[in-house]
């Protein structure tokens, strides 16, 4: 295509050449010399790209392979000239123009090898930048293939930090619960035994369905409900919209633990924690909300603990711009934590069926609708 362009331009330019001279009658003369022109040089392209890979240009000790390819200018410029002459002796009388006359071959052969030296240079040009390109381009995809492999393994670490740090809050709790209420620590033990199998389940991959991490969270609340019962309530509110897309995984836990353990619950004996769920178009909304005295004044609630921290992370990892996470304290007392991320659901996820969803925390059967679940705060070092 490249090449048949090429003819057809320097056909254009030498027949008007020919029409501003008043020189009729040259439009096939002058289309059959330049089109053998463009396709003996596409023939003869494919030995220069072989020479070339060869001997290249572009790699250390170019130098030493300057006269090989000075000798190819010369092969290709004889090459190129008696193909020209070779092709349009053959179809000039074919074309009813009568017998070819090239002039005078030794000089002609001179005479193109100008023309070929600097199609030659061009082929050369071309080359580099092709292989310039295609060496620039490897070198990103194995930049973003590393990138990528990089924020794999920092989401895993990231995750894997989450786990035991919940894991240490979760059997302190147990502790302080096995003399006064042996029966409860044991009901725990199991709890906890079952939320360590669901997490498990879960590990290899980032992404979760929301009602899947609600199921971990239910886990959580019916652990801190065996030790404390109703001083504290955590209330879920989660459309059925919602149940289907996907979160990333152990991401409401550690809010909801973070806001039991800075909320009244710790300071007061009693409180409570609201996590909400909507779709907003294109996006899902998360919030936890505690009822605690929020934050100091001027304090980065990200570098004070992990919860949060590793939470701001794991988003930026999972979703770079196309997220929004906030963290502050509410007017009126409290603390919140925002998240926004792109709704997207698993494939081959099914419409939310709202009997499945009202089963996730106590939920009224015909939503995933508000739900109240007793529980209380962890004996734990605070962090955010």
């Amino acid at each position: 295509m490249v090449f048949s362009a090429l003819g057809l331009l320097r056909f254009s330019y030498l027949f008007l050449d020919d029409v501003v001279r008043d020189e009729p009658g040259t439009f096939l003369e002058r289309l059959i010399e330049e089109s053998t022109g463009a396709y003996a040089a596409l023939l003869l392209f494919g030995g220069v790209v072989w020479l070339f890979r060869r001997f290249p240009l572009d790699r250390p000790g170019w130098r030493r392979r300057i006269p090989i390819h000075v000798l190819g200018v010369v092969v290709y410029s004889a090459a190129h000239t008696s193909m020209l002459w070779g092709s349009r002796v053959a179809l000039f009388p074919l074309a009813g123009l009568g017998a070819y006359d090239y002039g005078r071959m030794p000089m002609r052969y001179a005479m193109e090898f100008a023309n070929d030296v600097i199609t030659y240079g061009v082929y050369v040009s071309i080359i580099i930048a092709f292989r310039y390109y295609a060496a620039l381009r490897e070198r990103e995809l194995r930049a973003a293939e590393l990138e990528r492999g990089l924020a794999q393994a920092e989401l895993r670490n990231l995750r894997l930090q989450l786990q035991p740090h919940f894991l240490f809050n979760a059997l302190n709790t147990i502790s302080a619960t096995m003399y006064d209420a042996p029966e409860a620590a044991d009901a725990m033990i199991g709890q906890l035994s079952d939320l360590l199998r669901l997490s498990l389940r879960t590990a290899h991959t980032h992404e979760v369905p929301l009602r899947a991490e609600l199921e971990t969270l239910d886990l959580y609340a019916s652990i801190m409900r065996a030790r404390f019962g109703d001083r504290l309530r955590i209330e879920v509110d989660a459309e059925p919209a919602a149940g289907d897309a996907l979160v990333p995984s152990l991401l409401l836990q550690p809010l909801v633990e973070n806001a039991v353990r800075h909320g009244n619950a710790m300071r007061l004996g009693f409180g409570a924690v609201s996590v909400r769920a909507r779709r907003q178009g294109a996006e899902l909304l998360l919030e936890v909300v505690d009822d605690g005295p929020g934050v100091a004044p001027g304090q980065d609630v990200l570098r004070a603990g992990l919860g949060l921290s590793a939470t701001a992370s794991r988003l930026r990892l999972l979703y770079g711009d196309a997220h929004r996470f906030a963290a502050a304290n509410v007017p009126g007392g409290g603390f919140a934590v925002t998240i926004v991320i792109p709704f997207a659901t698993a494939p081959g996820a099914s419409a939310p069926d709202p009997a499945r969803a009202g089963a996730f925390m106590g939920a009224a059967p015909a939503a995933l609708g508000r739900s109240a679940v007793p529980a209380t705060s962890m004996h734990a070092s605070p962090d955010r």
